[in-house]
């Protein structure tokens, strides 16, 4: 069964639309999905507001929310700077997963997994999505990332699809704080009719203009939605036989696109019978498992979507922002600023006051290029007085000195945070000390991000479960950093048997992983805290293989990024030595056996390479001495001469 690209990201595909009247989806139930869905979207109005005030905010055009005359309005860029901070936080930390086995025979399947999830992230610019996603948690609060099938993919094969999808778009029964508990889950997106007739012939001469159902932002551009039409993603729950079952429908106005439970056609495949009686083969087409309708759209059963909160609320699967913290600082900051202007400017510009009978000609007397005013008449002391401004008191300016350290210390983005430190600080130790401490907020925050890149990772391997039947070539990297390429798919992943104690088949198990998120690049400081780190090591001389067993006692005591590996290391050198040291004895004692037998010195020899010392001269015992090269007494002295230099030059210097 085909599948298009959920939540309007990209072109979708001719699913079938036609509705009959034995259809459990139809205009009834369109209607009654409407409603529910007018129904959410009041439930959600303030998130709508706060999201696209802050979406001002981050643009520095907040004014424009409360004053028409915004032209003049001085704005900062303090709150822009927290922002900016905090991101930057994100993407020094950008995760990588790893894929852990819950049971033995696993353990090659969930090594596989490590390799080849990297890649299909890379593959959907999994970045890009995580930078944008963490651009919109600072600014509101909340990101969305949506885990989808896209059958479109290498060439129709199909492959997972992820992206960031926006909340505005999104619609949830109001109240709950899990969005995998609400009833009805609805994504919208405006259409241009003309895409859409030609997706579907159908709806030729039906689009008709509908309202704007998801809130939009300000934009700079003028965008007609007069063409266009709001398609909707409807995901919703159902109990089938005892357990839950994730259906979805696509419909626009009251047409329905495609339904799941619509969908009661059974899969087949072809399978060979044989051959006839004149040998060709026979092959039949056989059910291949449960239709749409019975086993619904995704295996998993969870809406496919990832909620990332930064700051969490009561009530809502969002929450709330930095902007949301910063914002009202930010106003007064920006209210003082353009009083300090204006009193700057007033004061920097004189102004007078002029009797109307003063008899002054005023364009002259405003003419700072003109060294003489005329003057009608006598010219009195009250004729022209200057305008005194007052002059700001330096409390004033405390005071928004304030604001500006409160806005600092309540986003934590203080001067340690950002990288610098305070001169009456020198010692590298407390240096480090204080930008560690000041970090606190940045890996508490980045760790809930890691929570929900977790979250789209198991969504992504219950995805490869269901839909990775046909093989697929990926490029990995192997152990020694160099390229390999592996063919995989889903036949480890399925349900294997559990057998008993007594041999016999006791049920199944699906194999189940853990997943962990860890940082793939490093900032600059941690580098360098790594490579002095392992200096030390090599100083210390913990790489020796004789000293193994110490230093696995001193790694068991320390916690640091790729310890297992070293650990790994360090214990395989330490057993190859072990292993050396009884080959050697071994050796040894044989040795000793051979020269007591026949009077060598063999076992003296070997000593004295065990213990590096210089070896003695080989002695044969009571055999006669080992006859040397002949020499042809008759040789030519040329021939020795080139003999003796074809022997220097092959000897080792």
């Amino acid at each position: 069964m085909d599948r298009e690209m959920q939540g309007g990201m990209g072109p979708m595909e001719n699913l079938p639309a036609e509705v009959s009247a034995v259809d459990k989806i139809g205009e009834e139930q369109i209607a009654k999905a409407m409603t529910t869905l007018m129904e959410y979207k009041k439930g959600k109005q303030n998130l709508e507001k706060r999201i696209v005030e802050n979406e001002q905010f981050w643009k520095m055009r907040h004014w424009d929310g409360f004053d028409k005359n915004s032209v003049d309005k001085a704005t900062s860029g303090w709150l822009v700077n927290v922002v900016l901070n905090r991101h930057a936080d994100a993407m020094d930390n950008y995760p990588e997963p790893n894929c852990l086995p819950r049971a033995a025979d696993d353990q090659q399947e969930a090594k596989t997994l490590s390799k080849v999830l990297p890649v299909i992230l890379e593959q959907n610019a999994f970045k890009k999505t995580y930078s944008n996603c963490w651009w919109q948690k600072i600014k509101s609060g909340c990101s969305v990332y949506g885990v989808f099938w896209d059958q479109q993919k290498l060439g129709g094969l199909g492959d997972i699809a992820v992206r960031r999808c926006d909340p505005l778009n999104l619609f949830w029964e109001p109240g709950i704080t899990d969005i995998q508990e609400s009833r009805n889950l609805f994504q919208v997106e405006l259409v241009d009719n003309e895409t859409l007739v030609e997706q579907y012939p159908q709806l030729e001469g039906k689009l008709k203009g509908q309202s704007e159902i998801a809130k939009k932002y300000v934009y700079d551009d003028k965008v007609d939605t007069s063409k266009k039409s709001t398609v909707v993603d409807w995901y919703y729950k159902r109990r089938v036989g005892g357990r839950e079952v994730l259906h979805y429908c696509k419909f626009v106005g009251n047409h329905v696109l495609y339904a799941t439970e619509n969908d009661t056609a059974v899969p087949t495949r072809m399978q060979y019978q044989g051959t006839d009686d004149y040998g060709v083969p026979i092959v039949t087409e056989v059910p291949a498992g449960r239709s749409m309708a019975e086993r619904g759209w995704y295996d998993h059963g969870k809406y496919p979507f990832v909620f990332d909160v930064l700051f969490p609320e009561e009530g809502t699967p969002c929450g709330f922002g930095y902007i949301d913290i910063c914002k009202k600082p930010q106003v007064q900051i920006d209210l003082m600023n353009r009083a300090f202007i204006e009193n700057t400017l007033a004061a920097a510009r004189p102004r007078f006051f002029i009797r109307n009978d003063g008899a002054v000609n005023e364009e002259e007397f405003a003419d700072w290029n003109k060294p003489f005013v005329h003057t009608d008449g006598n010219l009195g002391q009250d004729s022209i007085i200057p305008i005194t401004t007052p002059q700001l008191s330096g409390n004033y300016l405390n005071v928004m000195q304030m604001k500006q350290h409160e806005m600092r210390e309540t986003s934590g983005n203080t001067e340690a945070n950002t990288g610098s430190v305070p001169s009456s600080v020198t010692a590298a130790s407390a240096i480090a000390a204080l930008q560690e401490a000041s970090g606190k907020l940045s890996r508490d925050m980045i760790d809930g991000g890691y929570d929900a890149v977790r979250e789209v990772i198991l969504l992504a391997i219950d995805l490869i479960r269901q839909f990775y039947d046909a093989p697929r070539t990926f490029r990995i990297t192997g152990e020694q950093g160099e390229d390999q390429f592996t063919s995989y798919d889903n036949r480890n992943l399925q349900p294997k048997p559990i057998m008993g104690m007594s041999g016999r088949q006791m049920g199944y198990r699906t194999p189940v992983f853990d997943i962990e998120v860890v940082p793939q690049r490093e900032n600059e400081y941690t580098k360098e805290t790594y490579n002095q780190l392992a200096l030390q090591f090599l100083q210390l001389g913990m790489f020796t293989p004789q000293q193994a067993e110490q230093a696995l006692l001193t790694l068991d005591m320390m916690d640091f990024k790729g310890k297992e590996a070293l650990v790994q290391k360090i214990s395989k050198n330490g057993a190859m030595f072990q292993q050396l040291v009884q080959m050697q004895q071994t050796a040894l004692q044989l040795a000793q056996m051979v020269d007591a037998t026949k009077g060598t010195n063999f076992a003296e020899q070997i000593a004295a390479q065990i213990s590096g010392q210089p070896a003695p001269p080989v002695s044969m015992g009571g055999e006669a001495e080992m006859p040397g090269p002949e020499t042809n007494h008759d040789e030519a002295a040329t021939t020795a001469k080139a003999r003796a230099q074809t022997q220097n030059a092959a000897r080792p210097r």
